[in-house]
């Protein structure tokens, strides 16, 4: 289908060395694509991202307001990975960018990593690894146990904790859950009423929460003393969810009995920077660099997921799959032109489009409006070919965000 911006002059920016899968999906569409293996800094983004309409980042990459801003150009934003809490979604709304993430990817890969890291710590295979590699032979028993029959409690029973909640009861563990939203257990897995409930009766604790302002410092001091003693606490979810210091003392004072923690309050920017964490050479502790997504099946499954949904917003405006911007699912009419329009959300807009159509003699064929509490977002189809015409009057009134001519 021809449209109206050709699809060579598009520009997209990929970072974080985002897997090949996604380049193919936007080589097929004819796309210019730009592949840096890094992430990079706000000042060399905002200069970088001037003239690129997609740009896709991992989770190293901050996409702030002054960036949002410095694209003029720019479409949407593709986070390759789970989290989105390291762009501004508010502003993006605000200026008209949709951001898309990858929220079904990776699940299996943190799901298995958890349970591996659940045997580990039951069996401080760890400590025995590190122990044989110095030289040490230290065959024993005490306090390390099978995890059959052992509880495990999930904080957080979305994708990722309803995978855990399988794999462990495969294993025979018992399994109960956490949620501040109604969901609907798989298997035998039951519910607990509270968050304190379900730290007093788990021998393992894995967390599985998004970062939001309610879940930020949601374990501390406070949560670990109500687990049981010798009990285990995992963290695959994000860094600001442990208040590390008290989880350190737990495990000095002997009250827990180990650790498996893949993110961090505060993580280096790349593969090059050291890294310091109390947590650092306590027994039985597992620490990993924010890799519970990191396989190759993982990386390869969200490239396709991402840049699939970048590829329809680019071609046909649809934001199914967006974290922050209203749905609509607008399909294809190769017979029409497609008008796209992003707006402030207040009254009369739907109104002063329609009479500018009705002025200019033009039929609308279909038109979907969705909303939120700041934007609008419009797709019209068009049976004339007045559409530069409608563009440049929609474009004009003072509460359009943005108008594109997709074809």
């Amino acid at each position: 289908m021809k449209t109206s911006y050709p699809k060579e002059k598009i520009k997209i920016l990929l970072l974080e060395n985002i897997h090949s899968n996604a380049n193919d999906l936007f080589s097929a569409e004819g796309f210019q694509i730009e592949a840096l293996k890094s992430s990079l800094s706000e000042a060399e983004l905002i200069e970088k991202v001037r003239d690129v309409h997609v740009l896709g980042i991992r989770s190293k990459t901050l996409v702030t307001e002054a960036v949002l801003k410095a694209g003029k150009k720019l479409l949407s934003v593709g986070c390759f990975c789970i989290g989105t809490n390291q762009v501004d979604l508010t502003s993006a709304n605000r200026l008209g960018v949709p951001v898309f993430n990858a929220p079904f990817s990776n699940t299996r890969s943190v799901a298995e990593l958890v349970i591996a890291e659940i045997i580990f710590l039951a069996r401080q295979l760890g400590d025995r690894s590190k122990e044989v590699h110095q030289g040490i032979w230290k065959k024993v028993a005490n306090q390390c146990y099978e995890v059959r029959g052992k509880t495990l409690g999930i904080v957080g029973y979305g994708h990722i904790g309803g995978q855990v909640g399988v794999l462990a009861e495969s294993m025979g563990m018992k399994v109960v859950y956490h949620d501040v939203a109604s969901k609907l257990a798989i298997g035998n897995v039951r519910p607990c009423g509270s968050l304190d409930e379900l730290l007093g009766i788990s021998d393992f604790v894995t967390l599985h929460v998004p970062e939001l302002p309610t879940t930020q410092g949601l374990i501390g001091a406070e949560q670990v003393r109500k687990m049981k003693k010798g009990a285990y606490l995992l963290n695959a979810s994000r860094g600001t969810v442990v208040e590390i210091e008290p989880l350190a003392q737990a495990l000095k004072e002997g009250h827990l009995g180990g650790a498996a923690v893949d993110v961090f309050p505060v993580e280096p920017a790349g593969n090059n920077e050291k890294f310091t964490s109390s947590l650092q050479g306590l027994p039985n502790v597992i620490l990993t660099p924010h890799i519970g997504g990191s396989t190759e099946e993982a990386q390869a499954s969200i490239g396709v997921e991402v840049a699939s949904a970048l590829n329809r917003f680019v071609n046909e405006g649809t934001t199914v799959g967006s974290v922050n911007f209203p749905k609509i699912d607008g399909g294809l009419d190769s017979t029409s032109h497609r008008i796209l329009n992003i707006h402030k959300n207040v009254p009369g807009v739907l109104r002063d489009i329609n009479k500018i159509v009705s002025d200019l003699q033009a039929n609308i064929r279909k038109q979907i409006l969705s909303t939120d509490n700041q934007i609008g977002y419009l797709v019209m189809d068009l049976d004339q070919d007045v559409s530069e015409q409608v563009k440049s009057a929609i474009e004009a009134l003072p509460t359009s965000i943005k108008t594109r001519i997709l074809y």
